[in-house]
C-alpha cells in the first residue's frame, strides 16, 4: 500500500471569423440585441449572479459607445460582460475565430507565472518566470485579462483561463496592454534573478496547433506505461508496476459505444488479475458527456476483487472541468473513491450542459448553460479533495 501511495503522489506532480473584423454600428447593434434576447430565452438562470438591471445597463453602455470602438473593442466589452454572468459554460466564445498566439505557455506555480512550454526556438525560456510584457508588470496584465477570460467558474479556472487568454495577441492589444498587435517584448527572470528580454511574434492559431514544434516539461512515471495498442491518447489503462493496481487515464470522453467496450476491457483485466487498487486520473479533463463517464463506474462496480473500502483513488486538478468534475464527484459517491490533488476548475453544484447560438452579423459564437446540476449538497468552489496536494516548482521542475 505504501508503494502504491508513493506512485499516486508522483503522478500528481507530474473558415474562420477574424478577431479583427469590419462590422458597422448597425450590425453590431443588431448582434447585441440578438445576444441579449437569446441569452434570456435559453440560459437556465441568466440573472443568478448579475442583476437584470445591471446587465441591461451594461448592454446600453456598450451600444452607446459603438461608434467609438473598434471591432476588437466591442468583442472585449462583450467578453467582459459575459464573464459577469458567472458560470463556466456561458461565454462569448472565440471558437472558430482566427487569432494569434504568442509561442509560450505559462502556468502559475508558487505564485509565479512560469514558462512550461515554448517553441524550439525559445526553449531557453523554459522554467523562467514571466515578469513583464511591453514593460507592464505581469500582475497588472493578469488583472486586466482575468476580467475578460471566458469559461471561468471559480478561482482555479480563473487561473487556468487567464493564462490561456493572456497569450492571445489580439486580446492584449485590444486591452491596450501591448504596443503592437502581433508582437511584444516579454521580460523574464531565471532562478538566479537574472533578467532577459525577448521579442516574441504571435503565431496564427492554426499554425500554432498544427505546424509548430514545442518543448515542454514532461513527467515520466516509470511504473506506468501507456499500452502501444491504445485507441486513444486520452483514455487508456495500464497496470502499475510493483503493485496490485491499475491506472486509468481519463482525460476526455469517447462515445457511449467506445466507453462500453473500454469498460468491458477494464473489468476483464481487473477480474483476471484480481486487481485491488485503482487510480482514475481526471486531471486535464476538460469535460464532455458526464453520462458516458457513468459507464466506467458501472463496469468497475462489477469487480469484487477491488478494495472498495480504501482502494479507489481519483486524481483531480485545476484543469478538471465540467463533466470531469461531475464524474469525480460521482466516483466519490458510488465508488467510495478518495479524491487527491487540487480543487477542480468547475463546481460540483452549478450551471452546466452547454448550448450555443451564433450572432447573425459578426458570426461570433455565444454559449450558455442549460441545466443546474447538484452533485453535492454543500456548495463549494470546486471539488475539495480529501488529500490536498499543491504543486510546487521545485518538484515540478525536476521532471524536465
Amino acid at each position: 500500500m505504501k508503494r502504491f501511495l508513493i506512485i499516486i503522489l508522483t503522478l500528481l506532480i507530474s473558415s474562420n471569423t477574424s478577431f479583427s473584423q469590419s462590422i458597422d454600428v448597425e450590425s453590431w447593434t443588431k448582434d447585441i440585441d440578438f445576444y441579449k434576447t437569446n441569452l434570456e430565452q435559453n440560459h437556465i438562470d441568466l440573472y443568478n449572479t448579475i442583476s437584470k438591471v445591471e446587465f441591461e445597463k451594461e448592454i446600453q453602455q456598450i451600444k452607446s459607445t459603438l461608434n467609438k470602438k473598434s471591432d476588437v473593442g466591442v468583442i472585449v466589452d462583450l467578453m467582459r460582460l459575459t464573464r459577469k454572468i458567472g458560470d463556466g459554460h456561458t461565454a462569448f466564445s472565440l471558437k472558430g475565430v482566427e487569432t494569434h498566439l504568442f509561442p509560450i505557455e505559462i502556468y502559475k506555480v508558487d505564485g509565479k507565472w512560469r514558462v512550461i512550454k515554448t517553441t524550439n526556438k525559445h526553449k531557453n525560456l523554459l522554467g523562467k518566470t514571466l515578469t513583464r510584457i511591453d514593460g507592464k508588470p505581469i500582475n497588472k496584465i493578469i488583472k486586466e485579462v482575468s476580467e475578460t477570460a471566458q469559461y471561468v467558474e471559480n478561482e482555479q479556472s480563473e487561473i487556468i483561463r487567464t493564462g490561456e487568454y493572456l497569450m492571445i495577441s489580439e486580446l492584449l492589444f485590444g486591452l491596450q496592454l501591448t504596443k503592437n498587435e502581433f508582437e511584444a517584448e516579454f521580460s523574464f527572470l531565471d532562478d538566479n534573478n537574472r533578467e532577459s528580454k525577448v521579442l516574441l511574434n504571435a503565431i496564427n492559431n492554426k499554425d500554432y496547433y498544427e505546424n509548430t514544434d514545442f518543448q515542454k516539461f514532461n513527467i515520466i512515471i516509470p511504473e506506468i506505461q501507456k499500452p502501444t495498442n491504445s485507441k486513444h491518447d486520452y483514455l487508456w489503462f495500464s497496470s502499475i508496476k510493483d503493485s496490485n493496481g491499475i491506472y486509468i487515464k481519463f482525460e476526455s470522453y469517447p462515445s457511449f459505444e467506445e466507453m462500453e467496450k473500454f469498460g468491458e476491457l477494464v473489468l476483464n483485466y481487473v477480474n483476471k488479475n484480481k486487481i485491488k487498487q485503482i487510480v482514475i486520473d481526471l486531471r486535464n479533463n476538460g469535460g464532455g458527456d458526464f453520462f458516458v463517464g457513468t459507464f466506467l463506474a458501472y463496469y468497475l462496480n462489477l469487480a469484487d476483487s477491488i478494495d472498495w473500502k480504501s482502494g479507489v483513488y481519483v486524481l483531480i486538478d485545476k484543469v478538471t472541468f465540467s463533466a470531469g468534475t461531475s464524474n469525480a464527484s460521482l466516483f466519490r459517491q458510488i465508488l467510495n473513491a478518495k479524491i487527491i490533488g487540487e480543487p477542480t476548475g468547475s463546481n460540483p453544484t452549478g450551471y452546466q450542459d452547454m448550448g450555443q447560438f451564433t450572432l447573425p452579423n459578426s458570426g461570433m459564437i455565444v454559449t450558455y448553460s442549460k441545466r443546474l446540476f447538484r452533485f453535492q449538497e454543500k456548495v463549494t468552489q470546486g471539488i475539495q479533495p480529501d488529500v490536498l496536494i499543491d504543486y510546487d516548482w521545485e518538484s515540478y521542475s525536476k521532471w524536465n
